[in-house]
């Protein structure tokens, strides 16, 4: 049974210079036919053995559109999908949230904001294309609070451009003095098509260096464990029992729905794709079809080693155990090599019938990962 629903809102106010996902500029958007057609495709693809236990609306930033909007949206959810008041995320941004739109969220059962804070450097937010303040983020938190929210995480970014160690350390303090249950840190990623990458391409993107990165990470760690917070994946802390289920679908490899504009599912073993571009996204679902772009059944070997690397991005690892019961084999069997190899490195290591990453192996996750992959 699928307990899992992504759901994509490609729409922004603004777009920031390191974003690559599916996302367009909302001015002028058909923004009330894209929600229609969303409700639409949710209800031809859903099926009825399923029950769902947790939701992400991301994109875009979901709290673009009105309240208005995110009332029919909600709705439409609440009408199409069967769903038992388990974990339902909104991302949002700083800035954005009025108490008419908290309020719309939290009537519809909405019990989880994640706020796009990135940094708490005004000059570093500017530089990376984010058009909030940090002084909005207090505001933002205090109604989110004021509304009956308990459940908010903050998202940071660090290894930006200019950005010093300093000045990650400072981000640190004031989204800690917080003392919000969640938190998620991520390394920046250049993706092609983003304005960061077309000035990396010109030699004009000034990133810190690896070094530097790693001291950053190192950074984190130490400050959110000071903090009473559990390192439960590679870039993710919270108090204990406020772990994003939802995240944690997509850590452990169980399939999940994914609903929207270039939103990715994963059902009966196939992983699928939706059109990103709007107008090739409706227009199917128009005439009564799935907006399918892609779809590729998924290999025994595939599973097999997307249950490594996915499942070693969580601190507690892979379960042999449970390996063995998804696919009986051990995964020894399988991966001998690789473990090996990683072990003698002191990337990995076998603790309590688990295989996870060490502490000097969170910092080369993905030369880790990789060893998984075209081994079979």
């Amino acid at each position: 049974m699928v307990q899992s629903a992504y759901i994509h809102i490609p729409f922004c106010q603004h777009i920031c210079h390191y974003c690559d996902f599916n996302k367009v500029f909302l001015k002028g958007q058909p923004v009330d036919e894209y929600i229609s057609a969303l409700v639409k495709e949710m209800k031809l693809r859903f099926r009825t053995q399923d029950h769902i236990h947790t939701i992400f609306v991301g994109g875009g930033t979901p709290t673009s559109l009105s309240a208005k909007q995110l009332d029919v949206l909600c709705n439409g959810i609440r009408e199409s999908i069967p769903f038992d008041n388990g974990e339902f995320t909104f991302e949002a941004n700083p800035g954005e949230l009025t108490f008419e739109k908290l309020n719309v969220l939290r009537d519809h059962g909405v019990n989880r904001l994640s706020f796009g804070v990135q940094s708490f450097n005004n000059d570093l937010l500017e530089r990376i294309g984010r058009t909030h303040k940090s002084e909005d983020v207090y505001s933002s938190i205090d109604s989110a609070q004021k509304a009956g929210f308990q459940n908010i995480s903050i998202d940071l970014i660090y290894s930006l451009p200019g950005q010093t160690l300093g000045d990650f350390r400072d981000t640190l303090r004031e989204a800690l003095l917080f003392n919000l249950p969640h938190y998620s840190a991520y390394s920046l990623i250049v993706e092609p098509k983003t304005v960061f990458y077309n000035l990396m391409r010109k030699g004009k993107l000034h990133l810190p260096s690896q070094e530097a990165e790693a001291d950053m990470y190192d950074i984190l760690m130490n400050e959110m464990t000071k903090s009473g917070l559990n390192q439960y994946e590679i870039s993710n802390f919270a108090v204990k029992g406020f772990e994003s289920r939802h995240n944690l679908a997509y850590w452990n490899n169980v399939e999940y729905y994914g609903f929207g504009a270039g939103a990715h599912g994963y059902l009966d073993g196939i992983r699928y794709s939706n059109y990103g571009p709007l107008k090739k996204y409706m227009k199917p679902i128009e005439d009564g079809s799935l907006p399918t772009i892609e779809s590729h059944e998924q290999t025994k070997s595939e599973m097999m080693e997307e249950e490594m690397f996915l499942g070693l991005r969580k601190t507690e690892g892979v379960s042999i155990q449970g390996f063995q019961d998804k696919f009986s084999i051990d995964p020894f069997n399988i991966f001998y090599e690789s473990i090996t190899e990683m072990c003698n490195k002191n990337w990995l290591e076998v603790h309590n019938g688990n295989i996870r990453l060490t502490k000097e192996g969170r910092f080369l996750g993905n030369e880790v990962f990789q060893s998984f992959i075209g081994v079979i």
